[in-house]
């Protein structure tokens, strides 16, 4: 196998070359400048300013409340945290599927005011047409297939995807429309391992994915789940490196038990 490659700035083309390399692709969604400055500082590869955001970040049930000014606000937040990782942006529900137009306006917007690098969007054959405008336009477009949560209200579940074999057929065709456009990398969510590995064998481009087995060129978890700030969900894909609410819980305790004591502050934490 060639020699781990450093890249100073994670590019598109380092991630095709960490592909060749057989180097695996390591990537983990951020909404803000600190946590975006900490993971790019621990060497991550590409962060994800992920539509995620509508859950973890605002609450809501399904990441189709978030708004493209919204996503723009988080986008811009990690970018100024940001030296090395390629930071790649969610086009969020409602900004890109009317036409091809309104999703180059959206993916300009993006761009332009946030500085970031790349953009994402979910879908296949029939967001073909917005794929070839966007990257015709200059910009690199990540796609994302399997489980798309965009779509949560079509599927009606967010079990596994492609079980099932036509499914996983126009899964496997969606993957090489999308690459044979120009994509520089695809999300795979929640399908069947094999099924992802047939395709990252199939793809020239990297395959990156979420609940979608070991065979894929890379991984992507959400933020509050791998630090363990969410403690409610626990799918089977998740591994959580980090019990952070628990962690929080105690340190806030710890602090209203001094603060109600008069422990805090002390003689020396005073001026």
């Amino acid at each position: 196998m060639p020699a781990k490659k450093e890249f100073k700035k994670v590019t598109t083309h380092s991630l095709q070359m960490m592909k060749a390399n057989k180097e695996k692709i390591s990537m983990i969604t951020a909404y803000d400048f600190s946590f975006a400055k900490i993971f790019d500082g621990a060497g991550i590869d590409v962060i994800l300013v992920g539509d995620s955001a509508s859950n973890v970040m605002a609450g809501h049930e399904t990441t189709l409340p978030i708004t493209l000014d919204q996503m723009i606000y988080h986008a811009s937040s990690v970018i100024r945290g940001v030296n090395r990782s390629l930071v790649v942006v969610d086009l969020p529900f409602g900004s890109y599927q009317s036409n091809s137009n309104e999703a180059l306006i959206s993916t300009f917007r993006i761009m332009k005011e946030t500085g970031a690098h790349a953009i994402k969007l979910e879908g296949g054959e029939e967001v073909l047409e917005s794929v070839k405008k966007i990257i015709a336009a200059g910009v690199p477009v990540m796609g994302h297939l399997g489980l798309t949560p965009q779509s949560i209200y079509k599927f009606g579940t967010y079990t596994v995807r492609a079980k099932e074999e036509a499914e996983a057929e126009k899964l496997k065709k969606d993957a090489r429309l999308l690459e044979e456009a120009g994509c520089f990398a695809i999300v795979l969510e929640k399908i069947p391992a094999l099924l992802a590995r047939e395709v990252a064998l199939q793809l020239s481009i990297p395959v990156i994915g979420i609940g979608a087995g070991r065979y894929c060129d890379g991984q992507v978890l959400v933020m509050h789940d791998l630090l363990g700030i969410n403690n409610e969900f626990k799918p089977r894909f998740l591994r959580q490196y980090l019990s952070l609410h628990d962690e929080v819980t105690k340190a806030v305790q710890s602090y209203i038990k001094d603060v109600k004591s008069l422990d805090f502050p002390s003689e020396q934490e005073q001026y």
